[in-house]
């Protein structure tokens, strides 16, 4: 491993630290140093919101997290150097896309165009990876399909689960397919899948789990993902019975009847908000409508990078949580090893 300046590497603008990990689409900032020693490059993005837990919790029940209708196009573009963006979004919707050229600009790039060469879902906080270099955006792209291929894990994610898995590490598969229900696009388990449904688009998936510190009926967890599916993570955490922490589209699948867990069908199963146990509630310190808007506890920390160059190092890119996640962690009494 060896330390580069994490705001730009061979045409690669690193942008990391979730500052609002919020549905519509969190802002993001880009590095502008490298913290790190011996053998670990560790690009590690700082602001007021740090995450280090050694002050009180204040009375913000989601520090940290910005909201898209209170900011205009320019206050996004300034946001961008302090969180992470939505990389998708509709058309006029404001997300990361749609301000690129202004993140261009504003980084001093001129006309070089930026291009996403590595991102999380949605809703999900931590890194994001540009480049403004096609030939760099393009060995990376190999980089991480052969990675995948070669079942060597890239990315590693944090996730704090409502419940405990049953084992303290292991691997979870599950064939899962994309299906359009009601006007969402949600992804389903297949039991036993066929030829024919393989054909159809059901995808095999793999990520492994190692469960860092459980408390309070929580845990929080080390996911690293050996495919690349929608929403594949927070799916194989309910078919683990412990739900993401704010997955307000998969949790309602776990049923609970005289407190054992169980699946319901997931296709007849609608999205609706996650509804924590007011035990849960309690060491949160949330009312019912706070709840309601728990961000997704779901956070791309790391990143394995090849060198740029010949001969060069490989790189680990970190991003350090978002407030709100590290409130929750102090709340729940989770402590990261």
């Amino acid at each position: 491993m060896r330390t580069v300046p994490a705001a730009e590497m061979g045409g690669c603008r690193v942008l990391g630290q979730v500052w609002g990990g919020w549905r519509r689409g969190p802002g993001v900032r880009t590095a502008s140093r490298a913290a790190g020693s011996g053998t670990e490059a560790r690009h590690q993005l700082r602001h007021r919101g740090s995450s280090k837990r050694s002050g009180p919790l204040g009375d913000q029940p989601f520090p940290g997290l910005l909201q898209l209708e209170h900011l205009s196009r320019e206050g996004l573009v300034d946001a961008l150097r302090a969180a992470v963006v939505d990389q998708k979004g509709k058309p006029g919707e404001l997300t990361l896309f749609s301000v690129l050229p202004e993140l261009s600009q504003s980084l001093g790039l001129r006309d070089r165009e930026l291009h996403v060469v590595q991102a999380s879902g949605k809703e999900t906080s931590g890194l994001v990876l540009l480049s403004s270099c096609p030939q760099t955006a393009s060995h990376l792209q190999k980089f991480f399909i052969y990675s995948r291929r070669a079942r060597r894990p890239t990315a590693t994610y944090w996730a704090i689960t409502d419940g405990i898995p049953a084992t303290s590490e292991g691997n979870i598969q599950a064939a899962l397919k994309l299906e359009h229900i009601d006007g969402v696009d949600l992804v389903i388990p297949v039991k036993s899948p066929s030829r024919k449904d393989f054909q159809e688009g059901v995808k095999r998936t793999l990520s492994h789990f190692h469960v860092v510190a459980m408390g309070s009926g929580c845990a929080l967890v080390q996911l690293q993902p050996l495919t690349v599916f929608p929403s594949q993570l927070q799916v194989h955490m309910v078919l683990q019975l412990c739900p993401v922490l704010g997955d307000h589209t998969y949790s309602a699948r776990v049923g609970t009847v005289l407190g054992q867990r169980f699946l319901l069908p997931a296709e007849s199963t609608k999205p609706q908000r996650q509804v924590p146990d007011e035990a849960l509630l309690r060491r949160l310190r949330l009312t019912p409508s706070q709840a309601a808007q728990l961000p997704l506890h779901l956070h791309l920390h790391c990143l394995h990078l090849p060198g740029m160059r010949p001969r060069e190092a490989p790189m680990k890119l970190l991003a350090p949580l978002p407030p709100y996640f590290s409130r929750s962690l102090q709340c729940l009494g989770l402590h990261q090893q």
